[in-house]
């Protein structure tokens, strides 16, 4: 009984195989009709229809886009040099200043004082030594007796510059002109070096601060022109480089750069986002197509072209990318027919229309 059955199976399984083999030359036979009969037509692929446009010259510019930072030129946080109490403060906040502007006073009748001490004491040596300069014409003194005299004139100038200097010491003046901010100290209260008075920043010009790609290293220098957008100014700025740091940040494998903007009437404020766009080179004549009509592919990047009706794959050279644009160095010429919808659909030699001629 199971010799029989698997006699069957097999018997059934080679039946079913020269069946499938035998079919495709017998199914004419059934079918009624043959290649060779006048009325058979084979299958055709049809038509795509597809859009495309002759390629002529057209302006390709290099563009680094990057963002950055609105910096003041200078900037300095005021501080007394010494210890002692706030006796005056003579500023407003959020006002200009000019350079050498008195800005604060510490308590110093201690030290006037000794001032006037030490003044009084030098006209008697200045006198003093006047005496001395007249006997010794005479030969009346010897040298040594008035180079003592001048000594100790000199010796009491050198302290009362000293004094001077811790008079002032106890004064904050304006190290450049600027604007005050926030006062952080009142009248009366006890200083130290280590005490902010106020901020003093300088915003005509404001330094603009950004990073680009380190292969762009070489073609940033001194000089070249920055174009930049903030919120609420219609129209770009302009700005200047003016310093390109020598060292490569070697986490980002980017480099630093300034530029000054001449901030006329005050406009921008220091700490202020900015889109930055710099123009590195432009080619008058080049071949741009659009970035959809390019197909990347592990082989390389590949477009489509209209020809005789059909469409044709070649595979192109890239070069400058824009943000809808990319350059072409080889594989496309002008006048060639590019192909730039359905390119995902697009064979070799398929039959296309295009719709847009």
């Amino acid at each position: 009984m199971n010799k029989n059955v698997r006699f069957l199976v097999n018997f059934s399984l080679l039946v079913l195989l020269i069946g499938i083999i035998a079919y495709p030359k017998v199914r004419p036979l059934f079918s009624g009709s043959s290649s060779d009969e006048p009325g058979f037509q084979p299958r055709q692929r049809q038509p795509l229809s597809v859009s495309g446009y002759i390629i002529s010259p057209v302006p390709v510019k290099e563009e680094v886009r990057a963002t950055g930072s609105l910096l003041p030129d200078e900037e300095v946080d005021l501080a007394f040099e010494t210890s002692g109490k706030v006796v005056g403060i003579f500023f407003e906040e959020g006002k200009h200043v000019k350079e050498g502007e008195l800005l604060a006073k510490m308590n110093d009748r201690h030290l006037q004082a000794q001032l006037q001490k030490l003044q009084a004491q030098r006209r008697l040596l200045v006198e003093r030594e006047f005496r001395q300069r007249s006997l010794l014409e005479r030969d009346a003194i010897s040298q040594e007796a008035y180079d003592q005299a001048v000594t100790e004139l000199e010796t009491l100038d050198a302290d009362i510059e000293l004094l001077k200097a811790r008079i002032a010491e106890t004064e904050v003046r304006a190290p450049f002109d600027g604007i005050v901010g926030l006062r952080y100290l009142s009248e009366g209260s006890y200083a130290s070096p280590s005490s902010r008075l106020a901020r003093l920043i300088k915003i005509d010009p404001l330094k603009l601060e950004f990073s680009v790609p380190e292969r762009y290293a070489g073609e940033i220098n001194p000089g070249f022109p920055v174009s930049f957008r903030v919120d609420g100014f219609l129209n770009p700025l302009e700005a200047e480089v003016y310093a390109v740091d020598p060292v490569v940040d070697d986490r980002t494998r980017t480099i630093r750069v300034r530029a000054l903007y001449d901030n006329v009437g005050e406009r921008l404020n220091p700490g202020r986002f900015a889109s930055i766009a710099l123009e590195l080179s432009q080619t008058p004549d080049a071949i741009a197509i659009p970035s959809e009509a390019l197909i990347p592919e592990m082989e390389g990047d590949r477009v489509f072209v209209y020809r005789s009706g059909q469409a044709h794959p070649i595979y192109v050279q890239t070069g400058i990318r824009t943000e809808d644009r990319v350059q072409i160095l080889d594989g496309l010429s002008f006048g060639d027919t590019l192909l730039t919808t359905g390119v995902l659909q697009l064979r070799q030699g398929l039959p296309v229309i295009l719709d847009n001629f």
